[in-house]
């Protein structure tokens, strides 16, 4: 699922500082995330953020910059599947009910009037 919200991103970096970032949910599955960032965080980095309704925690999987910012795929702990009962994103874009409805054949239009 696609998506476009805001959170606040937590861990630990190698010197064993904690660290805090905002981030832009990209996209969000049941195993995983991507994040967007400005800064990079290294591969094997545990990572957690707060939503109302849910803890998300995991482990960071790929760190990819692109033209705008870094894209990280977050893998989510066993303990903490995404589901859409406990957390819907304000911004959530379904790619696969967006695709059906393109399918779906359209009404035809009503013929013109003819100009004079």
């Amino acid at each position: 699922m696609m998506c476009a919200d805001m959170l606040r991103l937590n861990w630990v970096d190698a010197q064993n500082r904690p660290q805090q970032a905002v981030a832009l949910l990209e996209d969000i599955s049941p195993s995983g995330a991507c994040l967007q960032l400005d800064d990079p965080i290294a591969l094997g980095t545990e990572v957690r953020w707060e939503c109302p309704k849910q803890s998300f925690s995991g482990v960071v999987r790929y760190c990819e910059y692109r033209e705008i910012g870094y894209f990280v795929g977050i893998e989510f702990a066993d303990s903490c599947q995404w589901s859409r009962k406990n957390f819907k994103p304000l911004h959530l874009l379904d790619l696969a009910k967006l695709a059906a409805k393109s399918k779906k054949p359209r009404a035809a239009a009503a013929p013109r009037a003819k100009p004079n």
